[in-house]
C-alpha cells in the first residue's frame, strides 16, 4: 500500500513539472536579427472583386502571425512586441498588396525580424 502511495505521489509531481514547463518550452526564440519570411500567392484570387480583396487580406493577416510568431499569456511586454510585430509587419505587406491590386500577380513576401 505504501509503495502504491509513493508511486501516485511521484506520478503526480512529475505530471504537475511537466504542465508547468509547458508554457516556457511552447515557443522557441527566434535567434537575433533572424527574418522571417511567409509567401503570400494572389494569382489565384479575383482581386477586382472585394471578396478576391477581403481573401487577400486574410493570407496577409495570417501571414503576419505566422512571421510575428506569439508570446505566452503571461508575458505582457512579449504580447505587446508581437502586437507590434504584426502592424508593421502587415504596414509593409499592404504596400505590395497595393501593386497586386493595380492588377500585376505577384507573391508578396510578409517579412519580419524578431
Amino acid at each position: 500500500m505504501k509503495n502504491a502511495i509513493t508511486i501516485v505521489l511521484a506520478s503526480a509531481l512529475i505530471t504537475a513539472a511537466a504542465i508547468k514547463a509547458a508554457p516556457a518550452l511552447a515557443e522557441v526564440p527566434a535567434a537575433p536579427g533572424e527574418l522571417n519570411v511567409s509567401l503570400v500567392r494572389t494569382a489565384d484570387l479575383d482581386l477586382g472583386t472585394s471578396e478576391g480583396q477581403r481573401r487577400l487580406e486574410q493570407r496577409l493577416a495570417n501571414a503576419a502571425r505566422e512571421v510575428c510568431g506569439t508570446a505566452s499569456d503571461v508575458d505582457l511586454e512579449g504580447k505587446q512586441a508581437v502586437r507590434e510585430c504584426r502592424e508593421a509587419t502587415l504596414a509593409k505587406a499592404r504596400a505590395q498588396r497595393d501593386a497586386a491590386l493595380a492588377g500585376r500577380d505577384i507573391v508578396i513576401a510578409v517579412t519580419a525580424s524578431r
